[in-house]
């Protein structure tokens, strides 16, 4: 490939006296950087690596974020994964199991088994998206380490009176569902 000044010659744009002058100039230039030690700051240059120093972080941010993008879906995929393969049965739904999931009361169907594997927290719910599954314990601790707020977890009652409860006398009936 020919040289942009034999390019403009050749297309008519410049004159070889121009290019002589111009290269007689940038001899003088570079001889006079040498004599004085110093040199000039080539602006277009300077500009031009700013650029490509711009554009170099602005595809680093990209690829963060598209790698940020596909660790989530990964880890969604693991966690769909989990549940489709340790999933529990609720059983026959006749009695209804209500919770709390993002500050909403929910209620789900389960056995008398299953509803005693939840108090005894042995099995734990797990929200993604509509869907309510329940897991192993075990499996619910997985999920939490990848995505804390699908799992629900079951407050135990405490049989302790706190001193301050003025209905600390009062016993809550046997049959009360929460």
């Amino acid at each position: 490939m020919a040289s942009l000044q034999e390019q403009f010659l050749k297309a008519g744009l410049v004159n070889k006296k121009k290019v002589q002058q111009t290269n007689h100039e940038k001899s003088n230039q570079k001889k006079a950087e040498r004599r004085s030690g110093t040199q000039t700051v080539d602006e277009i240059r300077l500009a031009a690596q700013e650029a490509q120093r711009k554009q170099a972080e602005r595809a680093r941010e990209l690829n963060a974020q598209r790698d940020a993008l596909a660790t989530q879906k990964a880890i969604q995929a693991q966690i769909v994964q989990m549940i489709e393969q340790n999933g529990q049965s609720k059983g026959r739904g006749d009695i209804a199991y209500n919770f709390t999931h993002d500050n909403k009361i929910k209620r789900v169907h389960v056995s008398a088994e299953v509803q005693g594997h939840l108090v005894a927290g042995r099995l734990v719910i797990i929200c993604l998206g509509e869907r309510i599954e329940l897991v192993p314990k075990v499996i619910a601790d997985k999920i939490a380490e990848r995505d804390a707020s699908l799992v629900v977890r079951v407050k135990k009652s405490s049989n302790e009176v706190d001193a301050d409860d003025p209905y600390a006398a009062y016993q809550i009936p046997d049959d009360l569902m929460w």
